[in-house]
């Protein structure tokens, strides 16, 4: 054992009691180390767990992409991922009803690619304004420091574009059985372009193997009372006993010159593709199967930005991409410091920049090579790529908000009474006890999307009002097919 300087401890300067402290070089390490040993948070999905895999490429997609990570049928690509809730700090629980996320590092030998993907595939405004009014409004009272339904609710109440992803939110959807037995999805509608300059746009979807499997809220509360870290801990066993989780990644395609001919916005993250205007192509297959070594050093360091793209993968042109690769480069700065690309999780397999110093640890620091470019002595330089688009494409967003998609989810998704009911209960349980006017401006907005909706979130708002006390929902687990699982199963995997 050594202080951190590498001296040898003696084994009487582990003793503090009767010593002199001040010329005990591990006290001082012990002492300062503690309050340091800290990072800031994420401001969202700040509990979450991660994992070591590897992408395996299993079909022939150079027709749509040049990108090399998904080329070769057989390659495999390693890759770091994290899972989080939206909302909970780090002591919360994971089995909760708020947005889910997977989050990708590809290793790729043409730099790094992220891919930020949530459990639904909407996402909640497409004005980059709306980001801090929204974690403002669904995070803790000011005063009260309590997560407060009145905010959530306003927000919601306030803007129309959010509908649809609380529709998915208050469905069955809401709460996953586990991580690993969830879709994830990265939002945006992504360019791809291949070795001629053609262009595509692609919705990528990672399906799981696992099967998708959904609790409903008294399901999810047992649950929390027996283990809050429960998603956490069933990724982490699986993986530890040899059952690797597993997604298929597959993307639907519209051709450049098909774009004209639709009759929505394809590049709109708060609405799904219309059935019929695309075709699906299979890429890939996510395997994870290796858990960290360190927590801290491989999920709390692990730093992902939508921004980090490749050759091949011009990435989104909404303005929502645009402001959300900023935050989260602004983001990580702030948590790790400017050169968090530097620290080992998230170093790509090349780096060659002029960007140096600074914290934290920046390796060799490129050692004498020029800091400055253009230069004489050798010093990186940028490559030629003859296949980029000449063109760009720039997307105006209208402020009108389409109720269309929210109806679809409801009238094609949430289709059996059961169901419904489960959704039209979640609504009024999540809206009880706010005030009056809240209430009845989302029900408002319910009645706008479908009027069935409507009235049985409103009648179930008048059934809690009256037995509020007396309110037991009978515990079950919703499985989306194939299968459905009882109490019994998940309190074994939970312990």
């Amino acid at each position: 054992m050594t202080t951190s300087a590498g001296k040898p401890v003696e084994v009487r300067e582990t003793v503090a009691l009767n010593t002199d402290v001040f010329n005990n070089a591990f006290f001082y390490d012990l002492q300062t180390s503690v309050a340091h040993q800290k990072i800031p948070e994420r401001v969202v999905h700040t509990k979450g767990t991660g994992a070591f895999g590897y992408f395996e490429v299993t079909n022939d997609v150079s027709k749509y992409t040049k990108a090399e990570v998904f080329n070769g049928i057989g390659k495999k690509t390693k890759v770091v991922t994290r899972f989080a809730v939206q909302l909970q700090n780090t002591g919360g629980s994971d089995i909760v009803r708020e947005t889910d996320s997977l989050v990708i590092k590809f290793y790729t030998n043409e730099g790094n690619l992220d891919l930020l993907c949530f459990n639904f595939p909407v996402y909640l405004y497409r004005d980059p304004n709306l980001f801090t009014t929204t974690i403002h409004a669904s995070g803790r009272n000011p005063k009260t420091n309590l997560f407060d339904r009145t905010g959530v609710f306003e927000y919601f109440g306030y803007t129309a574009d959010s509908i649809h992803m609380l529709l998915w939110l208050l469905s069955d959807y809401g709460i996953p059985n586990g991580y690993r037995k969830m879709d994830a999805f990265p939002i945006h509608t992504y360019e791809l372009t291949n070795k001629h300059g053609e262009s595509y746009f692609v919705k990528f979807n990672f399906r799981t193997e696992q099967g998708i499997e959904l609790l409903t809220s008294s399901a999810a509360r047992t649950l929390r009372a027996i283990d809050p870290d429960y998603s956490v801990r069933d990724l982490y066993n699986a993986i530890a006993r040899g059952d690797f989780p597993a997604w298929q990644l597959e993307m639907d395609v519209i051709a450049k010159s098909d774009l004209e001919k639709l009759d929505y916005n394809p590049f709109d993250v708060i609405r799904t593709w219309k059935n019929g205007t695309y075709h699906t192509v299979p890429i890939g297959r996510l395997v994870l199967n290796r858990n960290p070594d360190n927590f801290f050093k491989d999920v709390e360091q692990a730093a992902y930005n939508p921004g980090n793209l490749v050759p091949g993968i011009p990435g989104p042109r909404d303005l929502m991409f645009r402001a959300r690769r900023f935050a989260y480069r602004d983001a990580q700065s702030y948590r790790l410091g400017i050169n968090h690309n530097k620290i080992q999780v998230n170093c790509p397999i090349h780096s060659k920049l002029y960007s140096r110093d600074g914290m934290p640890a920046v390796l060799d620091n490129m050692r004498d090579a020029p800091n400055y470019y253009q230069n004489s002595f050798n010093g990186p330089a940028p490559f030629v790529d003859t296949a980029r688009p000449k063109e760009s494409l720039l997307i105006y967003d209208r402020n009108a908000v389409d109720l269309q998609p929210s109806a679809d989810f409801y009238n094609t998704y949430v289709t059996t009474e059961d169901h419904r009911n489960r959704m039209a209960e979640n609504i009024a349980l999540g809206i009880l006890n706010v005030p009056e006017l809240v209430q009845n401006r989302t029900l408002g907005l319910l009645f706008l999307v479908d009027r069935d909706l409507g009235t049985r979130a409103t009648v179930a708002l008048a059934t809690v009002k009256q037995a509020r006390s007396a309110l037991t929902p009978a515990l079950t687990v919703v499985g989306q097919t194939p299968r459905t699982l009882g109490l019994a199963q998940n309190v074994r995997n939970a312990t």
